[in-house]
């Protein structure tokens, strides 16, 4: 399949994301959007390790990030590979957020914040559930939504990672260390996304 195809079908799927996008997103909207995401999930034609290859182990980075569309402040959507032992700090987006499996699986950790008793720049978090994603279960969430994730097992995973605006320009994302200290995440945490479009 080739690349020219993989583009239109990417495109077709981001136009019916941002019309739902125009009218609001809230959590009836992110099931909606769920869905199409499952949809374009199953098309391993066109996304699977062939074509975005997974992080090497031994060989330095533990986790891939493909930017696949770059058309400003739109829903912007990216394709993660995440080797067996990745773990990610509680966090939050900023914006919607969807986390749909192509292949393998991701542990999703969700938590709700309690600032009360704090001093500034700290928090404490509580685990409300635990998310297997994996082909068929995705998960979602709203800006100010906290999660953490791990992988673990032998198999790297490959999912699609949607947002409502591209991660590179969320200035305000945060994430809190074992300590419950709020940090920038963005500054702290990411790595540049790999361009794939």
């Amino acid at each position: 399949m080739s690349t020219d195809n993989r583009a239109v079908v990417i495109e077709d799927f981001l136009q019916k994301i941002r019309l739902i996008n125009q009218r609001g997103v809230d959590r009836e909207a992110l099931e909606h959007i769920v869905t199409l995401l499952e949809d374009l999930a199953e098309r391993r034609d066109l996304f699977n390790f062939e074509h975005f290859p997974a992080p090497v182990p031994g060989q330095g980075s533990t986790a891939f990030r493909y930017r696949l569309n770059d058309d400003g402040d739109t829903p912007t959507l990216y394709l993660n590979s995440l080797l067996p032992g990745k773990s990610t700090l509680a966090h939050n987006h900023e914006t919607w957020a969807i986390i749909s499996a192509v292949e393998g699986q991701e542990i999703n950790y969700v938590y709700r914040r309690s600032d009360e008793g704090h001093e500034p720049g700290f928090t404490s978090l509580h685990l409300e559930r635990e998310v297997i994603v994996q082909p068929g279960t995705s998960i979602s969430f709203l800006g100010e939504d906290l999660h953490g994730i791990k992988v673990e097992g032998e198999q790297a995973t490959l999912h699609f990672h949607l947002y409502g605006l591209p991660l590179e320009s969320l200035n305000g994302r945060y994430g809190v260390d074992a300590q419950g200290r709020i940090l920038n995440y963005n500054a702290s945490q990411m790595a540049p996304s790999i361009k794939a479009c």
